[in-house]
């Protein structure tokens, strides 16, 4: 199977590697970036995997040339609609890196496009594919807790510097914090609830990555680049972390809330609170949720890898232990990598379509608009060119 991809950054570098451990057949033919040096340097890390390989500047050219039977998408975020429709045109299986979109209009596109296709849509949704959401979705259906009528879930980001050191600080690219990170928790949530979302609200802050330092500076240019806790001296040396960039994190130009919370109601009446901070470090890394019903509750965290059940009617709790909590993405990689293989062949249809794509990326723009307005906002698909 030969796969072309459109954007040959550090995701697609990553997800690669998850293709080729299956030993499937897969290779990779072409790369269209516009910076095709870098795209190839990085590739030949991989040694006679990046043998034979093509590099074009223009993605349609390489959709023209190449004989393709897959492609992936991982551009900067405000480009994935633009180029899944190109793909989309051409009938061909697709890869596609969330979010599917940053903007209303984007959803609107893709909506549309998804109409006169019949490419299979594998959007990048790991968290529902992990052992520990499969077995969440178990106990839930297994209908042992009564229905689920309250859900609090929670995303402490232990790496958070990386949304206010480089690109991702731009949120013209990126449309914000909750399109990059609640984008995959509330499609889990769903997921896990099998309801559908119909209202959302949300507030959001900026306490911490915020400052007076100019635009456009980097930590090298500063004189606090010694025992500024953000600069990549400090991180590497004293906070034995990694550093993700070194733009500054206080500087008046940084961009993006550094915590956010959502509230959500569901069709059933029910709702669900989630919320994400970015300056939560080390041990206080949390991302799971607790799903309450009447008989009983189960609470999950993918970092501590447990999954705990709480009888209400019975002096006991249940605990799960698993061993998925260093594998990519926790294990959802590799499910996401089979999936696409299959469908590449023409054995399985995609687990994660586009529809749940644009369902959770319209959430996060509503979300966002929310926060700006102080405001519900409905969630009717009709309205997503509104949502920016």
């Amino acid at each position: 199977m030969k796969i072309g991809i459109i954007g040959y950054g550090t995701r697609m570098h990553y997800f690669l590697d998850r293709l080729l451990e299956l030993e499937m057949g897969v290779e990779v033919a072409a790369i269209a970036d516009v910076a095709a040096d870098k795209a190839k340097s990085l590739l030949d890390r991989k040694g006679s995997v990046a043998d034979g390989v093509r590099y074009y500047a223009d993605a349609d050219e390489m959709l023209e040339r190449e004989a393709l039977d897959g492609v992936m998408i991982g551009t900067r975020c405000s480009l994935h609609a633009e180029m899944a429709v190109k793909v989309m045109k051409r009938n061909l299986p697709l890869f596609l890196e969330k979010p599917v979109g940053v903007t209303g209009a984007d959803l609107a596109k893709l909506r549309e496009a998804e109409k006169a296709s019949t490419s299979e849509v594998v959007v990048s949704f790991p968290l529902r594919n992990t052992p520990m959401a499969l077995l969440v979705k178990e106990i839930v259906d297994s209908g042992r807790l009564g229905t689920i009528e309250h859900v609090q879930a929670a995303n402490n980001v232990p790496y958070g510097g990386v949304y206010y050191h480089d690109w991702y600080r731009d949120e013209a690219e990126t449309g914000g914090l909750f399109l990059q990170k609640a984008t995959h928790d509330l499609d889990c949530l769903n997921f896990l609830l099998g309801l559908k979302p119909v209202a959302i609200a949300a507030m959001d802050s900026k306490r911490v990555f915020k400052g007076d330092k100019p635009a456009g500076l980097r930590c090298g240019e500063c004189d606090e680049y010694f025992t500024c806790p953000e600069s990549p001296y400090v991180l590497r040396r004293i906070s034995r972390e990694d550093a993700t960039g070194d733009g500054c994190a206080f500087a008046v130009d940084t961009g993006n809330h550094d915590s956010g919370s959502v509230l959500i109601r569901y069709e059933t009446g029910m709702h669900a609170v989630y919320s994400q901070n970015f300056y939560s470090r080390k041990g206080a890394a949390r991302r799971g949720a607790r799903l309450i019903g009447y008989k009983g509750t189960v609470e999950f965290d993918w970092y501590r890898d447990e999954v705990n059940v709480f009888m209400h009617d019975a002096p006991r709790t249940e605990t799960y232990k698993l061993e998925a909590a260093k594998l990519p993405h926790f294990g959802g990689d590799e499910a996401l990598a089979r999936n696409f293989v299959g469908v590449m062949k023409g054995e399985e249809r995609s687990a994660t379509p586009l529809s749940m794509g644009i369902a959770s990326a319209l959430m996060c723009l509503k979300a966002e608009r929310a926060a700006k307005t102080d405001a519900y906002q409905s969630l009717a698909p009709e309205r997503e060119e509104d949502a920016s």
